[in-house]
């Protein structure tokens, strides 16, 4: 057996060194609080020790969908708290969120009887007033996109008619969750998806009430037709956005006709200019790619129409496929489903990027094909499938001696090198793990599936996801509880894939007995 020389031992060394210190992570700001203004506790008082209690236990309130709620004491001592989290947020990551909200909040509103802070997908908030039975909107708090949509009225328009129906479809749920989320198209194709969500301990008339409050606060704002935005209440929340930002299944609402008759815009600030780093190719039109088109039936007939016979494997968005052009030239077609809510967008944001990256440790993108609401993304074909095929089966895992494992690791660090550093661009993969690494018939590796990259220019180094993409177990604490993401969490997903190569075992985060757990190899 191939043992490292010392020198590839250390390097293995400071990787998982990175690895430990990133586990720990400081909260990072509140997107909103607000310190109320109902007065202030002194230290060792009887409503501290009620609130030091109230706030130890009320991440053990779990209505089973993301409320929690608990008072103690009596009379001016007594504490009420409530939390939620985002309607489809994982059990683990949401009691991470609260647990972290409890300590930032106390942070910011050191020594004062009642505060609200918001992360963006978990809420918090105590007071010797009660919590909950009551819409509050005293404390409101808007986050908005400074860009405008090109045709404001058209999104204005979509945009209601969606909101309308769920905040409709939140109002009537149970009174366990209230939450509802959705997607439609305007006419000129630009796709809007939108997420309510009330407290549930409202009524549905109160849900509703809070909600319609929500949308005034963003119409008084003069942010009709900004591409996103939040309205935050401590009763409700009510958010839209471009791109997607949450999980699970949507409701789509169809696309309002074209109006007869043309509003008056409103009088909106002009969005600011680009940044001046940016590439200038980067809002290359996809339909405008001409060299990089395929014609669709001949990609069909590659792939013997599709058939099962060459499908490689599943992904989140798609089938892969197996295919050999008319000039014998093999590849692989990546077919995104066509019910996949998230496909447009990372579809575009695939073969753009992917067509501008050269290097040897990069999966090679030839061309892709449109055909109505068929869309094909077309690779090189590497042979010996991806390395999860290998590192987690016990038979072909004996495959991979040391030396084999350190080169592979070896390939994958020059190839996030040249992503992070060496490209013209800085893009940052956000899916790292070992399913997106391929292997050509020498097993060099290859970085695969960019549909969740994201690219940064020169004056740029970290960002804030508007919705948390990727596998969790491959994720850096502070991307998957806050969506905060920079060149360090590929680095955090990195550590965790040669843990997988040394051990053959895989990452994943449990959830058992109500007991958040670290992620951790599994036996």
């Amino acid at each position: 057996m191939f043992i490292p020389a010392g020198k590839h031992l250390s390097w293995i060394f400071l990787t998982f060194t990175h690895l430990i210190n990133t586990i720990t992570v400081a909260q990072p700001d509140f997107r909103y609080y607000v310190c109320g203004d109902g007065g202030n506790y002194t230290r060792n008082s009887t409503y501290q020790r009620n609130l030091d209690t109230t706030l130890s236990d009320l991440p053990l309130t779990n209505s089973g969908l993301g409320f929690f709620n608990l008072s103690g004491g009596q009379g001016n001592n007594r504490v009420n708290s409530a939390a939620l989290c985002q309607g489809d947020m994982e059990p683990d990551l949401c009691l991470a969120c609260i647990n972290d909200s409890i300590i930032k909040l106390r942070e910011v509103c050191p020594n004062q009887k009642e505060a609200v802070g918001y992360y963006g997908r978990c809420l918090l908030k105590y007071s010797d007033a009660a919590v909950t039975g009551n819409i509050q909107t005293n404390d409101s708090g808007i986050v908005i996109n400074v860009k405008s949509a090109s045709n404001v009225d058209q999104f204005i328009g979509a945009l209601d008619s969606l909101m309308d129906k769920l905040k409709a479809d939140a109002a009537a749920g149970g009174s366990l969750l209230k939450f509802a989320t959705g997607n439609t198209t305007t006419s000129d194709f630009m796709t809007i998806y939108g997420l309510v969500q009330c407290t549930p301990d409202l009524s549905g008339t109160q849900c509703s009430d809070c909600l319609e409050f929500a949308h005034g606060e963003y119409v008084a704002s003069g942010s009709g037709g900004k591409i996103g935005g939040t309205i935050f209440l401590p009763t409700c929340r009510y958010s839209y956005d471009i791109q997607r930002f949450f999980n699970g299944s949507t409701l789509v609402i169809p696309a309002p006709p074209p109006p007869i008759l043309q509003a008056t815009p409103p009088v909106l600030p002009p969005p600011p200019p680009p940044p001046a780093a940016a590439p200038a190719d980067e809002t290359m039109d996809i339909d405008n790619a001409e060299s990089l088109k395929y014609n669709f039936n001949m990609v069909r007939a590659a792939t013997n129409n599709f058939s099962e016979d060459n499908k490689l494997g599943q992904g989140g968005f798609g089938a892969v496929y197996k295919g050999m052009l008319a000039d014998g030239r093999e590849i692989a077609v990546k077919r995104l489903a066509k019910d996949s809510g998230q496909g447009e967008a990372e579809f575009k944001n695939e073969v753009l990027l992917v067509a501008r990256l050269q290097h040897r440790n990069l999966v090679r993108l030839l061309g892709f094909s449109l055909k109505g609401c068929e869309r094909l993304l077309v690779y090189e074909l590497l042979p010996n499938g991806s390395l999860d095929q290998f590192i987690f089966d016990p038979i072909r895992r004996t495959l991979l001696d040391w030396q084999k494992r350190y080169n592979i690791i070896k390939g994958i660090s020059r190839g996030l090198l040249y992503l992070h550093e060496e490209s013209r661009l800085m893009i940052i993969h956000r899916d790292m793990k070992a399913s997106n690494i391929l292997l050509d018939s020498k097993m060099t590796p290859k970085i695969a599936d960019f549909g969740m990259a994201r690219l940064f220019n020169d004056e740029e180094s970290q960002g804030q996801a508007t919705r948390i993409v990727g596998t969790y177990g491959y994720m850096a604490p502070e991307y998957a509880l806050y969506g905060q993401f920079s060149v360090k969490s590929d680095v955090f997903s990195f550590g965790v894939l040669i843990l997988e190569m040394l051990t053959g075992m895989g990452m994943l985060a449990k959830w058992d007995n109500n007991k958040y757990n670290r992620f951790h190899i599994e036996d």
